[in-house]
């Protein structure tokens, strides 16, 4: 199959595609030799659908080829086989959460209880992902103040969890229950 382009609609496309045609349907062939007629005539499609932009294209044969085999790709994955599932397939266990995932809901109580200098670097560093050293920036400090007061505020917010849920801690020190307050 031979695409006959006029000369002057987009001459850049006419000649790229007048030299590498050939080569790009015997490398279709290989690849997919049931449909490489198919594929070279998307793969002119799409270069045609270009239009003058096909012409900033720096190097013409690779962009056949890589559209081309994309073109493949595509045509390989929606004819891959599917089974149908059993009916009797039985539904996945549900996951059970981590106990520290659950202390998400003791968090907004026990932030509103710090003193609001905590609250401000907590909320912007840890819950908002502001840099230590944007932060200090943006309040005046040097990094290490900064890095200390995010430390001291992240202690402080950690006993009053300790002390507000009831965390308990597993021998390596990770949260292994809780119980809120009421």
């Amino acid at each position: 199959m031979t695409t006959r382009l006029n000369k002057t609609d987009f001459p850049c496309l006419s000649a790229a595609w007048s030299r590498h045609e050939a080569e790009l349907l015997r490398w279709l062939s290989a690849r997919a030799p049931d449909a490489a007629e198919d594929i070279l005539q998307e793969t002119f499609l799409r270069a045609l659908r270009q239009e003058k932009r096909f012409c900033d294209v720096a190097n013409p044969r690779a962009w056949l080829f890589e559209t081309a085999r994309r073109l493949i790709i595509d045509r390989f994955r929606l004819a891959r086989e599917t089974l149908p599932l059993p009916e009797d397939l039985a539904a996945p266990e549900p996951q059970e959460t981590e106990p520290v995932d659950g202390l998400a809901a003791c968090l907004p109580r026990v932030l509103a209880e710090l003193p609001e200098a905590d609250r401000a670097i907590l909320a912007a560093c840890d819950l908002d992902g502001l840099t230590q050293a944007a932060f200090a920036a943006r309040e005046g400090l040097t990094l290490p103040a900064a890095k200390a007061r995010l430390r001291r505020a992240r202690a402080r917010l950690k006993a009053r969890l300790s002390a507000a849920c009831r965390v308990t801690l597993d021998e390596t020190g990770r949260v292994c229950g809780f119980t809120p307050r009421g």
